[in-house]
């Protein structure tokens, strides 16, 4: 799998803004078949930082219904990564 491939966009939430302020965490999407191993290598390589723990969920995607068509939301992976000691990711959203 190409490192370019597993982070596909970071989360900008509410929740999100907390961890990186309090806890140095960042938040992103990531393809759902990359395990933890594979997402450290690509933060750590596309932002060049250190990276001390990778969390991650899956979620499954909701139906959803517009009229009488039934249609379905994909199924998603998030990453939560948290970096160490003085280490920073600037985001396009903070420039």
């Amino acid at each position: 799998m190409d490192i370019r491939n597993i982070i596909k966009n970071p989360i900008v939430t509410e929740k999100a803004a907390v961890l990186k302020e309090k806890h140095n965490k960042y938040t992103f999407v990531v393809d759902k078949d990359a395990n933890k191993f594979q997402i450290k290598q690509a933060v750590e390589s596309l932002f060049n930082v250190r990276v001390e723990s990778v969390h991650t969920s899956n979620y499954l995607g909701k139906s959803k219904r517009m009229g009488m068509h039934v249609g379905h939301k994909s199924d998603w992976k998030k990453a939560i990564v948290k970096l160490g000691e003085g280490q920073e990711i600037q985001m396009a959203e903070e420039v």
